[in-house]
């Protein structure tokens, strides 16, 4: 794919797939494959295997290797766009990438760093070596961190220029804005990294896509939030954002400790994967799996 196709893709709704694990503990592969397939039956052109939806750090390095082979397979033949999540440690991160190229991938997430020393000069070398290992892929780093200036991703953006996308994930739109203009809104496509409940503010900003963990659940909400923002109708994305917002009120309750749960518990009542996630997430408890139906009822799913 070429850097247009590639900006074209990042354009959009960019699902984070879920990954269902079976009875004994281990990926359940067939029903990862069955889930992909109805995201991408529900009209979902982007996704991003190993994404934070997808418990990106409870996988084993061999476990993540098996999600990007079963994605690139069930994708090969539909013309998905896929984003393969890498991160953790330099060379983890760089074999990740390459793994990833190799097997097919379009673009690769660099999850952000959770070393907790993290200077100026060290953000941009840990991206730039990913980003010249795999210089035919597209690179989309992943900013969770409000203290980042724009100026380092501008100067990434210098040396590298397969970074063509940006997954902001702070919870605070006039600094997105900032960042964005910091960094260079025209060089980079911008992604509300936080999904529907921010989209409709970081769009008004300059961003142009946004990440989904809702749309393993209702792919068409996804994309009704999605055409809307295109068509700068607000009152009618508001409209998906208020039939959205128990839901993802859920999610990020307690910093986000039900993020992944809650999505999966939706799964669960729809027949679709089992609840179970990895520690340090948890099962939501019996009462609280009645509140996540609650937020559901009406979405005709």
């Amino acid at each position: 794919m070429d850097r247009s196709a590639l900006t074209t893709a990042l354009a959009g709704v960019v699902a984070i797939p879920v990954i269902p694990f079976g009875t004994g503990g281990g990926i359940d592969r067939p029903a990862y494959r069955l889930l992909l397939r109805r995201l991408l039956d529900g009209g979902i052109g982007t996704v991003t295997p190993n994404g934070n939806t997808g418990e990106f750090y409870a996988l084993t390095p061999q476990e993540r290797q098996v999600v990007v082979q079963d994605t690139l397979a069930e994708t090969a033949q539909r013309g998905t766009t896929v984003i393969v999540g890498v991160g953790h440690d330099l060379p983890s991160a760089i074999g990740a990438a390459e793994h990833a190229r190799d097997c097919g991938a379009h673009m690769v997430m660099v999850h952000q760093p959770v070393h907790p020393y993290v200077s100026q000069d060290g953000w941009v070398a840990y991206h730039r070596a990913i980003a010249e290992a795999v210089p035919e892929t597209g690179v989309v780093p992943y900013i969770r961190n409000p203290l980042l200036d724009g100026s380092w991703l501008a100067e990434l953006g210098e040396s590298c220029p397969n970074v063509i996308g940006v997954k902001y994930a702070v919870p605070d739109a006039a600094r997105f804005a900032a960042f964005a203009r910091d960094a260079g809104l025209d060089r980079f496509v911008w992604l509300a990294g936080l999904a529907e409940l921010y989209a409709p503010a970081y769009f008004a900003a300059g961003a142009s896509g946004f990440t989904s963990g809702l749309a393993n659940v209702a792919p068409r909400i996804s994309l009704d939030m999605l055409a809307a923002l295109r068509a700068g109708d607000y009152p009618a994305a508001m409209k998906v954002w208020e039939q959205i917002r128990a839901f993802e009120d859920l999610r990020a309750a307690r910093q986000s400790a039900d993020n992944v749960t809650v999505v999966k518990e939706a799964l669960a009542a729809l027949g679709l994967c089992r609840r179970e996630v990895r520690p340090p997430s948890s099962a939501l408890p019996q009462a609280r799996r009645a509140e996540v139906a609650a937020a559901v009822e009406g979405w005709g799913l």
